[in-house]
């Protein structure tokens, strides 16, 4: 019976080619975008899950309250981790394991004439046995000793080619020698530490930083991390309410006042949160990428719907061509069961042959989609659970398609429909319109949103950022060479023409590396504990980014007092309240005052207010150099030049630098992203609905070519029944548009009101939106409903 079925479904399907063709591409493309957003959710779902560990993990973190807000943070103070390894590691305790951290960027690892700059952690030496390292050369204990490294397997390959890289002996930052002591599988994407090359000991790191020493009591400096495994049956919110207080407890035995102003509260991250649900908002988690995730699904869900939508109306539109089939089956003894299974089985047909072609859709289409979602995704094609979900998803895709067809289809009564009296009546196309109303307005939906998006991000990127990030670079080659030779390096880059300024500064123009309290003036309310950025700066580094100065006047060296001087932002100001800025005296640990105000500048996220800023012409290592590029020369030959003179003082370690508009643009990566993929999914949302509407004006216009024929010989122009023919349409795309309009202004308005700068949303979304879907409505129908008003009527009335 069943190869009955298929055989008949088989001959249906090749008799209405065009019809089999709109619903296997509609199901086709619903399919595919469906599996590219399940293999994305996957991806997200499943990261980090590459450790075993994965349960029991968690990163310590502390809620602390600055300038009247509470801020979550993963830094960590130095003595915290001796603490946890001491009172509560052990087989009985909480920990199993507690490791410091600390990310270093930018060392130089250099292996006979090969210099590669690269970033790792210096960490304790049972991380490497707490993250289940997939070890390809050595063993996990290979931290134990304070010169030795262990490398990435792609760090090792750049290092050493196909040499064996155990027991060889690498360079750091020209000073430090140590020995390769194991290589390790490199870590996927969808990690937490996807891009740490190396792993150095954290003795190492105490070692080259001996100022570390001034902070093994200090529990006010937040600098480090700390990651740690729970033993079995250990729970995080338990150990969270041990460890609560510990720093609290410290700081008041230590009498800070100033840190205990702060409130800290410690607490435990686990692992399975941290990539998804990674924001805080007020000491409380209220999101992350779990909101793409649940977006994406229901992009997901809704596409495939239309592609369901589209077989629906198209197989009960056909109601009237198959109604003497099933008259004549149920006359010869079919039941109802039967001509349902029947149907069923094209719907299935139908669904199992969009499954083939959606998998081929996917696998083009999956280069591009990595490239734009930065993932590594790939088929599961060994994974079972692919499949069994694959198959199940087909099977699930053809019962909802053919589901309202079956039914309907196999209600209709044989007397009537073999007599000729059988008509589907006015309100049996209900349905069909309701669908097509529900296919528009998800659709609408999507459109509108894709809007909000990409005007969201192009409103920010328009944002005044307070300088000119166009033709500079910053490079964060401060080796000790550099450093002693400064002076020397910028008379050298300003006289070699390729730069026409060049500066110092403790962060980079594009984010913010410190911030710091303690800070107190005249006029100050009372119980206020102000936590203010600080950037430390050359005096020329107002020049070379060029910093707009409101009030006052820039550091200078003609100066010589300005290495008490402070030069504060607008928002500043506003936060301490001054009214006349310049030549107030500031507190901090020793007595500063303020000479100038500048404009704010965008340092952080483009998304959130400028934060109080301060600049402070300190001496010491700074940590990068700003450099403006001669805008008369060209790009390539100026970087060229820079290079040698940083080699010529540093020759042992290679130039490394950003443009600072790349680094900035860097700060809109995932809002793109999420507006590209929701482009792409809505361009495939159109496309979808698109087909349907052709589908149903060909069967109209097959349906009403009699009606068109006679309208035509009693003189109704083309014109006349184009509009007759495409009136429907419109009206239904427009019931959607209303309907989608607020629905989208809701969705839309509560996700754009979560940046704190930003474009709001207009009325000429919605109006633009509604031109384009009936546009796009006008254009679909047309064709169909002018080839049938061009039509010869002597034709289609021949038969009567």
């Amino acid at each position: 019976m069943l190869k009955n079925y298929l055989k008949i479904a088989w001959r249906n399907l090749l008799k209405n080619k065009a019809h089999t063709f709109i619903n296997v591409t509609g199901l086709s493309v619903g399919m595919a975008v469906t599996m590219l957003i399940g293999l994305w959710i996957w991806d997200e779902l499943s990261y980090d899950k590459y450790f075993q560990n994965y349960d029991s993990l968690v990163r310590v973190m502390q809620h602390q309250t600055f300038n009247g807000e509470r801020g979550t943070q993963a830094s960590i103070p130095l003595p915290l981790g001796p603490k946890l390894r001491d009172e509560y590691t052990g087989p009985s305790k909480d920990f199993k394991y507690v490791v410091m951290s600390t990310w270093t960027q930018g060392h130089i690892l250099a292996f006979k004439d090969k210099k590669l700059n690269q970033g790792g952690n210096c960490i304790q030496p049972e991380a490497p046995e707490m993250f289940t390292l997939k070890m390809l050369r050595g063993t996990r204990a290979g931290l134990k000793d304070e010169s030795s490294i262990m490398l990435s397997a792609k760090l090792a390959k750049a290092l050493f080619g196909d040499a064996d890289p155990m027991n060889q002996v690498i360079k750091v930052d020209n000073k430090s020698i140590v020995k390769v002591t194991g290589v390790y599988e490199d870590f996927p994407r969808n990690t937490s530490f996807n891009d740490m090359a190396f792993m150095l000991p954290w003795d190492f790191y105490l070692a080259n930083n001996p100022w570390t020493k001034g902070n093994l009591n200090e529990w006010g400096n937040n600098s480090w991390q700390i990651f740690a495994q729970l033993n079995a049956g250990v729970y995080p919110g338990k150990v969270s309410a041990h460890i609560k207080d510990l720093k609290l407890i410290a700081l008041t035995a230590a009498h800070d006042k100033l840190s205990l102003s702060f409130k800290p509260s410690l607490f435990l991250h686990p692992f399975s949160k941290w990539h998804l649900y990674s924001e805080f908002k007020n000491g409380v988690i209220v999101g992350g990428n779990i909101e793409f995730v649940w977006m994406f699904g229901i992009i997901g869900t809704f596409v495939l719907l239309l592609a369901c939508i589209n077989f629906m109306n198209l197989s009960t539109a056909r109601s009237e061509k198959r109604a003497k089939e099933v008259g004549i089956r149920k006359t010869l003894g079919s039941l109802r069961q039967q001509l349902i299974s029947q149907f069923f089985s094209e719907s299935l047909l139908i669904s199992a042959v969009a499954f083939v072609f959606s998998i081929v859709l996917v696998q083009a289409a999956l280069p591009w989609f990595n490239q734009v979602a930065d993932k590594q995704m790939t088929i599961l094609w060994s994974n079972p659970v692919f499949w069994i979900i694959g198959v199940g998803f087909s099977i699930f895709t053809g019962i909802i398609a053919g589901s309202y067809p079956a039914f309907y289809l196999s209600s209709f009564q044989p007397v009537k429909v073999l007599k000729g009296t059988f008509r589907a009546g006015r309100l049996a196309s209900l349905p069909r319109k309701i669908l097509v109303v529900l296919q528009f307005t998800v659709s609408a939906t999507l459109i509108i949103g894709t809007i909000v998006v990409f005007r969201q991000v192009q409103y920010t990127k328009n944002r005044p950022v307070g300088y000119t990030r166009e033709g500079m670079i910053q490079s964060y080659q401060q080796t000790p060479d550099i450093n002693k030779h400064f002076e020397a390096v910028k008379y050298d880059l300003l006289r070699s023409g390729a730069v026409t300024s060049v500066a110092e500064s403790g962060s980079p123009v594009t984010d913010i590396w410190s911030d710091q309290s303690g800070f107190s003036w005249d006029g100050m309310p009372p119980g206020l504990q102000p936590d203010l950025n600080v950037v430390r700066v050359s005096p020329e580094f107002g020049k070379t980014v060029g910093w707009q100065v409101k009030e006052g006047r820039d550091f200078s060296k003609e100066f010589l007092t300005d290495s008490s001087a402070l030069i504060v932002n607008e928002a500043a100001v506003k936060f301490m309240g001054l009214k006349a800025p310049v030549g107030m005296r500031i507190k901090w640990y020793r007595d500063f005052h303020i000479i100038g105000v500048v404009k704010d500048m965008v340092m952080t996220s483009p998304y959130e207010p400028v934060k109080p800023t301060v600049f402070s012409e300190l001496s010491g290592d700074y940590g990068l150099t700003n450099m403006r590029l001669n805008p008369h020369m060209g790009t390539s030959e100026a970087i060229s030049k820079i290079e040698n003179v940083f080699k010529q003082y540093d020759p042992g370690s290679p130039f490394t630098y950003e443009f600072t508009d790349t680094t900035y643009a860097k700060k809109f990566a995932n809002e793109e992203r999420t507006g590209k993929l929701a482009g792409f999914f809505t361009a495939l949302a159109i496309f979808i609905s698109c087909l349907g509407l052709f589908g149903m004006a060909s069967f109209m216009a097959e349906q009403r070519t009699k009606e068109i024929g006679v309208r035509k010989v009693l003189g109704a122009s083309i014109a006349n029944l184009w509009g007759l023919m495409s009136k429907e349409f419109v009206l239904l795309v427009t019931i959607s548009l209303l309907i989608a309009t607020p629905i989208a202004y809701y969705f839309m308005n509560k996700w754009i009101l979560g940046y704190k700068y930003n474009a709001g949303i207009s009325w000429w979304i919605f109006v633009a939106t509604a031109v384009g879907a009936i546009v796009i409505t006008l254009a679909t129908v047309s064709y169909q409903s002018i080839k049938a008003a061009m039509a010869n009527p002597v034709k289609s009335l021949r038969s009567e």
